[in-house]
């Protein structure tokens, strides 16, 4: 991991509702889609295995745990450059709390629409999809602006959109 000397962290220039703080959220919102991306074929992979071994909601469980460790520690390093061995501890645990928020979601929509038995969406595959779009914008919303981010910084170009001074 790097130190915060090393790399100076992404979300450290102030947001702004137009020009550069506005094109610097949608480069960290593409970052966060890839690793994203990354972290879905993590979730499938280890849930097309794991299915031929047990049920699917159970390893379902499985499944996105090991995904949002790869997510965090990639999201950390890579797309935020905040995560240094001194921020570990609240980080990860700020991560998995509201991450595993957004994937309780994700849990609760695959289950359902499995349970549904409907020729389509019913398929395990088709149900981690829909589930996975579901809790992505919760995910990236916890993850920018209250695990690797700064609250006030969102308070700030809400205002500024809004107008409020």
């Amino acid at each position: 991991m790097t130190t915060a000397a090393e790399t100076p962290p992404v979300n450290a220039a102030p947001l702004k509702a137009g020009g550069s703080g506005l094109s610097r959220e949608r480069k960290i919102a593409l970052q966060y889609c890839a690793v994203s991306l990354l972290g879905f074929a993590v979730d499938a992979a280890i849930l097309r295995v794991g299915l031929m071994f047990g049920a699917p909601a159970w390893v379902r469980i499985i499944s996105l745990i090991c995904a949002m460790q790869v997510t965090f520690t990639i999201n950390g390093l890579m797309v935020f450059r905040s995560l240094t061995w001194r921020t570990l501890p609240r980080q990860w645990s700020s991560y998995m709390l509201t991450n595993g928020f957004g994937n309780v979601c994700n849990y609760w929509i695959f289950v359902t629409l499995v349970s549904l038995h409907w020729p389509f969406i019913s398929d395990p595959m088709i149900a981690l999809g829909v589930g996975a779009f579901a809790a992505w914008i919760l995910n990236f919303t916890c993850s920018r602006f209250l695990v690797f981010g700064k609250v006030r910084e969102l308070a700030e170009m809400v205002r500024g959109w809004r107008g409020d001074p």
